[in-house]
């Protein structure tokens, strides 16, 4: 997660019921989780479909590529990319004491040739030197606050510069979570950079986590394609890409639906 540079920086506790592990940041919202016998498992279902990104790259090029994420949570996706998948990941995260709780309760590894971890703003970085520049396959942005109340990050030149971390086939995934109304700025600013003909989302999950996915480009597979990869997906890594084809749509502005 990421916060303004001028709050206070919240501590990370944990709790832990039933075998998982939760992250919290001096609230009861949950900001991530490990399933602690078995923390390759993505545990909590919006970041499984965060996830939802492999749905657009080529079942034999998932482990090609760099991955990217914006906001660490409780590495959970740090882990699937790195370890799961075996890409060059690089996490970005302001918060010291999250990376330290990573560390020592969710096993994110020390940096190594596969692994980054990056404590920096994420505007920031995106805009300094080190950002790999349409470089990036799979970007995964999710960044609230503490109080998981909007996302920190949620602006046109914001998503523009997300958008130019990609390579021509990249695919961005957000977590966008909030009202309706929230949700639907929140997508028009990422159709603004992207295009709204690049830009989809899946259904909300019961807690109201809407995903929204974005590509650099536009590219729909054929439907037979999508259900390969849907297959691949779930018998290779364990999530539930079935189920993510039945709730992904192409976004379209509310006053361009139907009523």
């Amino acid at each position: 997660m990421t916060v303004p540079r001028e709050a206070r920086l919240p501590e990370a506790t944990i709790s832990e019921i039933d075998g998982v592990r939760y992250l919290h940041l001096d609230t009861p919202w949950v900001q991530g989780a490990m399933q602690i016998g078995r923390p390759r498992t993505v545990v909590l279902e919006y970041v499984q479909r965060m996830l939802a990104w492999m749905l657009w790259r080529p079942q034999e090029a998932l482990s090609q590529g760099r991955a990217v994420q914006l906001g660490l949570g409780a590495a959970a996706i740090t882990r699937f990319t790195q370890r799961t998948l075996h890409m060059h990941t690089t996490a970005v995260e302001l918060n010291p004491a999250v990376i330290a709780a990573c560390r020592r309760w969710f096993r994110l590894g020390a940096d190594d040739a596969r692994l980054s971890v990056v404590q920096a703003d994420a505007a920031s970085w995106l805009r300094s030197a080190d950002a790999p520049r349409g470089e990036v396959t799979a970007l995964c942005v999710d960044l609230y606050d503490h109080e998981a109340a909007a996302p920190v990050l949620d602006d046109e030149s914001f998503y523009a510069d997300c958008r130019a971390l990609l390579c021509a086939d990249g695919v961005m995934s957000v977590n966008l979570f909030g009202r309706r109304a929230s949700f639907e700025r929140s997508m028009a600013r990422i159709a603004a950079a992207f295009g709204a003909d690049c830009l989809w989302h899946l259904t909300p999950t019961r807690e109201g986590n809407t995903i929204a996915v974005a590509t650099h480009r536009a590219v729909v597979p054929d439907r037979h394609i999508w259900l390969a990869r849907a297959d691949n997906i779930e018998s290779r890594y364990g999530l539930p890409a079935r189920k993510w084809l039945r709730l992904v749509r192409p976004w379209r502005p509310a006053t361009a639906q139907t009523p």
